[in-house]
């Protein structure tokens, strides 16, 4: 055996001058060698063909044997040539470009350029990727290794700082991604993701997943949950790019989207195609396009946004809009609207912009609408510059010229003060000037104006009106045959009126008064209408999508209304001031008026 080595010696000697001389064993550990695939005698000891040890390692679809402490080769005659291996033990390792794979023994099909290995099998390339199992199958056609684990244990890919664990495991060693289809782990130092079928790109870091994914914080102060049927992620941004119907879950709320990216690292999502968001409030927002910064609690909506807030039964649209959680305040512009549908019959309202925001020094939502307001309820309709409402005290204020319509009654002044019981109106004030008017037929219309004005509903009609400093009233009384052909002017200080289904039911003046009846044949058509009246029927918001027709006529009230009355209220009023109408005077010298009478005297 000594002489057999030494033998050996000499011809490498001869071979390769200056090469150090090596044991048989060390022959076999020498890189890339192959072994003759058809020995002449399979009894006879096999002559080893070392390749030089500078080969090209990056032959195309070459795999290398770089080093096996035993070799063994039988040929087997049921075998054909393609399915005879080499019997590789000890130490094995392979070498496919920078991929070296080692295991305790091996199988090697030199002709198809494949082998199975077995035990301690693992793959390294360079210093950060590293794949372990207990068996690897390489098929020299396609390039791939696939790599299985023992039962009860896993196959486990490390790269940095990610882990991949599954039952079988891909690896294009060409393409430089593994795969799984029978289920599979991922985990970085941020998230742990499952899926039944996956793959992973060690050098861009990017991950896909299929089927049944979930996404799990790792975070222990996060509560970051997703779910899926398709995702990609990024190991080392820790982004989610959302390809298919997503629930991202946590305990500030939800979103549901279809198509963007959210940061699992710092809360920041860009979602498209309609997506939705979901507050822990139970409020949602939903856009064409959406920017949610969970961390803030603040969401932007572009194109078709909408608001809901399910606690106050209302919502919000517009082009654009801004929310924030925190603060509870939202911004919408660009056909905004709100809508109000706590009860059957929906409130549409429309301004240029709407801002809603909690008063935290009130304690009360606010909500302000600016610039050519317009709303529409089947009971109730009105316009005006701007608006604010506030939920403490029930109250909607109008300024600039607004004018309210109910039926066929109106109400116009300088500022008008709405207040709501239960979605519904309880009452109105007019503080500085009041005129309503009630179109009965043709050119007839009661008309009542005067400085301060307070009218309180009953189920959306008036059943009470207050109206003090110079009032002034004109009425026209039906006669039995359901025509009118006579009115009454009354002027007085104070006018305290109760109605009955929407009729006049009695009348009372302070100080006594007495009223002037004018037969119609007799009147110029000039005086059926006091100093101020004016008809605005045709600016009326006449249905749900009406209230984003801003008429010129409109415009030019608005415009016209005195500079003094342009008051933008941001905060509630205090209570004394505003939820509470002001109580009826007790009558010193007073006319009641029940009946009109039927003496004539002209104006």
């Amino acid at each position: 055996m000594r002489q057999a080595v030494d033998s050996v010696r000499r011809a490498l000697k001869r071979l390769a001058p200056g090469l150090m001389a090596v044991s048989v064993l060390g022959v076999l550990a020498m890189p890339a060698w192959t072994a003759p695939s058809r020995p002449v005698d399979n009894s006879a000891p096999q002559t080893i063909k070392p390749v030089i040890p500078g080969a090209n390692r990056y032959q195309e679809g070459k795999v290398f044997l770089e080093h096996a402490d035993k070799w063994t080769y039988k040929e087997q005659p049921d075998l054909a040539p393609e399915e005879q291996y080499q019997v590789l033990v000890g130490n094995v390792a392979f070498r496919k470009n920078d991929m070296f794979m080692y295991c305790d023994s091996a199988h090697f099909y030199e002709q198809s350029n494949s082998f199975d290995a077995f035990s301690n099998v693992r793959m390294e390339q360079g210093d950060t990727l590293f794949v372990y199992a207990d068996e690897l199958n390489y098929d020299g056609a396609t390039e791939i290794a696939v790599l299985y684990a023992d039962a009860g244990k896993k196959v486990r890919l490390i790269n940095r700082d990610v882990k991949l664990e599954t039952d079988v495991f891909n690896y294009d060693i060409p393409a430089e991604v593994g795969y799984y289809e029978v289920g599979g782990e991922l985990s970085d130092l941020q998230n742990t993701l499952t899926s039944l079928q996956g793959e992973y790109h060690p050098n861009t870091k990017d991950a896909f997943f299929y089927l049944d994914v979930e996404l799990n914080s790792l975070n222990n102060s996060d509560t970051l949950r997703m779910f899926t049927d398709s995702l990609h992620y990024n190991t080392e941004t820790h982004i989610a790019q959302l390809i298919a119907q997503t629930r991202i879950v946590n305990k500030d709320g939800e979103i549901r989207s279809t198509s963007g990216t959210y940061n699992t690292e710092t809360g920041l999502a860009d979602l498209y195609k309609r997506s939705l968001v979901v507050t822990n409030r139970g409020n949602t927002l939903t856009g064409d396009t959406l920017f949610y910064d969970r961390d803030r609690g603040i969401g932007e909506a572009f194109g078709n946004m909408v608001l809901t807030d399910s606690a106050r039964s209302s919502a919000l649209f517009g082009d654009y809009g801004y929310y924030d959680d925190r603060t509870d305040s939202a911004f919408v512009t660009g056909r905004a609207l709100a809508k109000e549908y706590s009860r059957p019959d929906t409130l549409y309202l429309h301004g240029d912009t709407i801002f809603a925001y909690l008063d935290k020094e009130d304690s009360t939502r606010v909500m302000n609408v600016f610039h050519k307001v317009r709303f529409y309820r089947s009971d109730l309709q009105g316009i005006c510059d701007s608006l604010s409402s506030t939920e403490r005290d029930s109250m909607m204020y109008m300024y600039r010229h607004p004018v309210v319509w109910s039926g066929e009654r109106q109400i116009f002044g300088n500022v008008i003060n709405v207040h709501f019981n239960d979605s519904t109106v309880d009452w109105a004030k007019l503080p500085e000037f009041g005129f309503m008017a009630e179109h009965l037929d043709e050119d007839c219309f009661q008309q009542m104006s005067g400085t301060e004005m307070t009218a309180w509903f009953n189920d959306s009609t008036i059943r009470h009106l207050f109206v003090e400093g110079n009032v002034m009233l004109i009425m026209f009384p039906m006669e039995n045959d359901s025509t009118y052909n006579k009115y009454a002017y009354v002027e007085s200080s104070v006018m305290d009126a109760w109605f009955e289904a929407n009729d006049i039911e009695r009348i009372l003046f302070t100080p006594a008064t007495t009223a002037k009846v004018v037969p119609l044949y007799l009147a110029k058509k000039g005086s059926y209408f006091l100093q101020k009246f004016a008809w605005y029927e045709d600016i009326r918001p006449l249905s749900p999508e009406d209230v984003f027709i801003v008429p010129e006529r409109m415009v030019e009230l608005i415009n016209s209304a005195p500079a003094a009355t342009v008051v933008k209220r941001t905060k509630p009023a205090r209570r004394s001031e505003s939820s509470e109408p002001p109580k009826n005077p007790e009558p010193t010298e007073s006319t009641e008026i029940s009946e009109v009478s039927e003496h004539s005297d002209n104006l």
